[in-house]
């Protein structure tokens, strides 16, 4: 597929208690901060957050399956989180190619929505097809 700015990829997924304690095990992550419901209530959040770098990986998924697709490299990526992510937040990213050089480095915008439409992050990130 030839891969050109506009082109667009999308995909939703719901962030529950589950994939969280998952990607807890997978990592080592074990901050209070996403389990213990006490611990959450006396910070900002209120409640426990999902893991940024877990809702990183709805993007990376998409460059991976779509955009760029199978082969691709990811290079570099400048984010950053604006929201918290909750358990059971359906969130969309969405993905749109910006530029690509004559080097063939691929520059994808990167925006993670929630089930409110308000922003819970967004970057630039830089690409390159194999």
């Amino acid at each position: 597929m030839d891969i050109k700015i506009g082109d667009k990829a999308l995909e939703t997924k719901i962030f529950d208690e589950n994939t969280v304690r998952l990607f807890a095990e997978l990592t080592g992550d074990t901050n209070p901060i996403h389990f213990d419901k006490e611990y959450a209530a006396l910070t900002v959040f209120k409640k426990p957050i999902v893991h940024g770098p877990l809702v990183l990986t709805l993007v990376t998924t998409l460059f991976a399956r779509e955009l760029p697709g199978p082969g691709s490299v990811y290079l570099s990526h400048e984010m950053k989180f604006t929201k918290p992510v909750f358990y059971n937040d359906e969130i969309t990213a969405i993905l749109e190619v910006t530029d690509i050089t004559p080097k063939g480095h691929i520059f994808i915008n990167t925006i993670c929505i929630n089930q409110d439409k308000e922003v819970v992050f967004e970057g630039i990130a830089r690409l390159k097809k194999m």
